[in-house]
């Protein structure tokens, strides 16, 4: 078993223990027991690290963008010769496959390197104007930010809520998850190792709302980063309002996969059922409702169940596993009561449906077929090991179903048709459409939802820009 590290605030570059702060348990999800005490915030570390974030942005907003590019690729190349570390310590902490866990970590060097191009793409512009007289658009970084990560991507969320401010020129507060936090240590401790300055990047934990509360009530903050549900998003939406901050929000989503007749079927299965339980279905973007044609339902049906009860389950450590335990023992809790209800309101459960042993937090694989609208399950984000299979008549109810929901952050569809294509792209409301293809994201993209989903992105140039305000300058003779 990986060897887990002690645990510490980073607040202006200094370890802070846990000498006269509360601890938190962290938990192995494998096996449920506790394997480190995590030193919470007091309110006088936040000020501390208010006081360096606000310091920190008055030099980094003045750095070089060559200085700050050289900074994110130097990060990037340190999270590459790391993985294998930072990975086992993934895995320990949160669950997942210790191959998904080395494929977030290099996830997250790539978006590095491509913020670090980004640093010198931050492009204004000059306006049209009569002779003797100029006009321009600047981009300046916002201010310090306070960003918040969850984690079920411990790695990835943290490195997409720092690398964009630092990138952008701002200083930033994170608080990774206090379940996962050492994973966030290292993503951080790699920026800081590359030449980071430690006012610009620092990293506490705490209990959630004093802290939320704390650095969203001061005027230092200029800016709100929060991957999370809808439900803490907007109450975040509603602090940061008080001071009127700029948003970031990757809130929840309740994926529909649209698989029509016209598919190729088995392309469609092969691809997608690894998909719906990578990381235990613990994914803001995990494909939840598939939404299947009447004329191959059954076809459907069965082959998604047989590659189900195919899928090994295990301790993420062990390299047989394609499914590892459920984060916390929230989880389990959650997807058995989701499953009981569906199945009072008359759906049928295909595959799986139990928790398996008394130790850890792990779940079977679960299809649910034929599962009513009136269901708790169709309504909300299961957030675990749970794929609804449900047959519709044709495109239009299917489009219909699709929009239904309040959430509209990823959706896929499998069609051979082009003319579908076209109108799929135009009317599925989504912040993000994978059409034939596994996947809605990459470090040149931008990544975020539309209605309950959230607003504003991460990754691509937009997650840049995300961290920056435009000042226009208009000049006279």
């Amino acid at each position: 078993m990986t060897d887990y590290p002690q645990l510490h605030l980073l607040i202006g570059g200094t370890k802070r223990a846990g000498e006269g702060r509360d601890l938190q348990d962290v938990l192995d999800p494998a096996t449920g027991e506790a394997i480190a005490a995590l030193p919470l915030a007091t309110p006088a570390d936040l000020d501390v690290a208010l006081d360096n974030a606000q310091a920190g942005f008055r030099s980094w907003r003045k750095a070089a963008p060559e200085q700050r590019a050289a900074v994110m690729q130097k990060a990037g190349a340190l999270l590459r010769e790391r993985v294998d570390a930072i990975a086992a310590i993934l895995t320990r902490e949160q669950g997942k496959p210790l191959a998904e866990a080395k494929g977030e970590v290099i996830y997250s060097a790539m978006l590095f390197e491509f913020y670090a191009g980004e640093c010198k793409r931050s492009y204004g512009r000059t306006l049209v104007r009569p002779a003797g007289q100029r006009a321009e658009v600047r981009y300046e970084p916002v201010g310090p930010v306070a960003a918040f990560a969850p984690w079920n991507f411990p790695a990835l969320n943290v490195a997409r809520k720092v690398g964009g401010p630092v990138a952008a020129g701002c200083s930033v507060i994170v608080k990774p998850s206090e379940e996962t936090p050492a994973t966030g240590l290292a993503v951080v401790q790699a920026l800081l190792d590359a030449g980071c300055p430690p006012e610009v990047c620092q990293c506490v934990f705490g209990v959630p709302d004093m802290v939320s509360r704390h650095l969203l009530g001061s005027p230092v903050i200029r800016k709100l980063s929060f991957t999370g549900s809808t439900v803490v998003g907007k109450h975040l939406a509603k602090l940061a309002a008080e001071d009127l901050k700029r948003t970031t929000m990757e809130l929840g989503g309740h994926a529909p996969i649209l698989v029509f007749a016209d598919a190729d079927v088995d392309k469609a299965l092969d691809t997608m059922v690894p998909n719906a339980f990578r990381n235990a279905g613990q994914v803001c973007v995990s494909p939840t409702r598939f939404l299947v044609e009447e004329p191959v339902f059954e076809r459907f049906r069965d082959g998604f169940v047989e590659r189900v009860k195919a899928i090994t389950v295990g301790n993420g450590m062990d390299p047989a596993s394609k499914m590892g335990p459920m984060a916390s023992p929230r989880g389990p809790d959650q997807i058995e009561r989701m499953v009981g209800d569906a199945r009072d309101q008359g759906a049928v459960v295909a595959s799986g449906g139990e928790r398996i042993g008394n130790q850890g937090f792990f779940f079977q694989p679960t299809v649910l077929a034929e599962v009513p609208l009136a269901a708790e399950i169709m309504q909300e984000e299961p957030f675990g090991p749970v794929a609804i299979v449900n047959r519709y008549a044709g495109e239009e109810a299917m489009i219909e179903e699709a929009n239904r929901l309040p959430y509209g952050l990823a959706a896929y569809a499998w069609t051979s048709s082009p003319a579908r294509r076209s109108r799929l792209a135009a009317e599925i409301e989504a912040g993000m459409l994978a059409i034939n293809h596994p996947s809605v994201s990459a470090v040149d993209a931008p990544f975020g939802g539309v209605k309950w989903s959230g607003h504003g992105h991460e990754d691509g140039m937009e997650g840049v820009m995300a961290c920056m305000v435009a000042k226009t300058v208009h000049e006279g003779e």
